[in-house]
C-alpha cells in the first residue's frame, strides 16, 4: 500500500490533469471540435480523480465522498454517450451537459481545497459559509452554467 503521502501527490496530480485537460475539452465542446485525445484524458483522470479519493482513509461518509459518488455516476453516463451511445440522439446533450458537470464538480472540489490549504485563503473562509467563499463558488457556477449554455449550442459530435 501506497504511504499516504504519495496517494495525496498522485491524487492532486491526477485531479490537476483532469482540470486542465477538462477546460481544452469544454472549449472544444463550444467550439463544436471533440478533441478525441483530450477527452479521453479528462473523462479516464476525472474517473481516477473520483476513484483515488476513495483510496484515503476515513471513519465516515463524509461529502467528499458524496461528490465522487455523484462524479462516478455522472461519468458513467458520459462515457455511455460518447462512446456507447456515440452521441446519438439525446445522448449528445447528455455527453455535452455531463462532461461540463463533472468538470464543474471538479473545479466545486478545487475550489474547497483552495480556501482549507492555501494560507491566504483559509482566514477568509475558516467554515466555508463565508461571503468570499460563498461568491467563489457562485461566480464558478455561474461560469459553468455559461459554458453548458455555450456548449450545447455549439458542440455537434
Amino acid at each position: 500500500m501506497m504511504s499516504l503521502r504519495v496517494l495525496t501527490w498522485v491524487h492532486v496530480a491526477i485531479s490537476l490533469a483532469g482540470i486542465l485537460s477538462g477546460f481544452v475539452v469544454i472549449g472544444g465542446l463550444i467550439q463544436g471540435n471533440p478533441l478525441e485525445g483530450w477527452t479521453r484524458v479528462f473523462l479516464w483522470t476525472t474517473v481516477l480523480t473520483s476513484v483515488t479519493g476513495f483510496l484515503f482513509p476515513f471513519e465516515r461518509f463524509l461529502p467528499s465522498h458524496l461528490f465522487g459518488v455523484i462524479s462516478l455516476g455522472v461519468l458513467g453516463v458520459v462515457l455511455y454517450a460518447r462512446y456507447g451511445a456515440d452521441l446519438a440522439g439525446g445522448w449528445r446533450l447528455g455527453y455535452v451537459l455531463g462532461a461540463i458537470f463533472a468538470q464543474y464538480l471538479n473545479v466545486f472540489v478545487l475550489v474547497v481545497q483552495m480556501f482549507q490549504k492555501i494560507p491566504v485563503l483559509r482566514p477568509l473562509a475558516p467554515t466555508q459559509k463565508e461571503p468570499p467563499f460563498v461568491i467563489a463558488q457562485l461566480v464558478v457556477l455561474v461560469g459553468f452554467i455559461a459554458f453548458g449554455v455555450l456548449a450545447a449550442g455549439q458542440f455537434r459530435g
